[in-house]
């Protein structure tokens, strides 16, 4: 008898494109993002407030870094980055009241965290230029 040698059609796990990720899962995933992110955010933080107890001018140098459009750009990442955080924080308290675990509750109150989080940043962002006369 002969040794059959064909290769046999092997059917492929799942795939990045092929597989749709819930919400759910993206939301834990960016959670942990932002989580990183505000580590470097906070270095942002202690820099500025290290240089406004050093001296006028090394705090006019910083400010002129945070005052520039990419610092400005990285400021408002970081204020996205801490309010998606706080928002995804919330929405695991609420989850270990054992409130909204159903499926559909869950991917509702992920959805809200992104479009809360978006909302809220730029109200802050617009209640800061509002202060300051735009």
């Amino acid at each position: 008898m002969s040794k059959v040698t064909a290769t046999r059609a092997r059917p492929l796990s799942p795939h990045l494109t092929v597989y749709r990720w819930p919400i759910t899962m993206t939301m834990s995933i960016l959670h942990r993002v932002t989580g990183g992110a505000l580590y470097f955010g906070t270095l942002l933080v202690a820099w500025w407030l290290v240089a406004a107890a050093a001296s006028e001018s090394y705090f006019e140098f910083v400010n002129s870094i945070f005052g520039s459009w990419i610092g400005r750009l990285i400021l408002f990442g970081y204020t996205w980055a801490l309010v998606h955080h706080l928002l995804g924080g919330v929405r695991h308290l609420v989850w270990d009241t054992g409130a909204g675990l159903e499926k559909h509750t869950a991917s509702r109150i992920a959805s809200a965290t992104v479009a809360g989080s978006v909302v809220l940043t730029a109200l802050i962002w617009f209640a800061g230029y509002a202060a300051r006369g735009f």
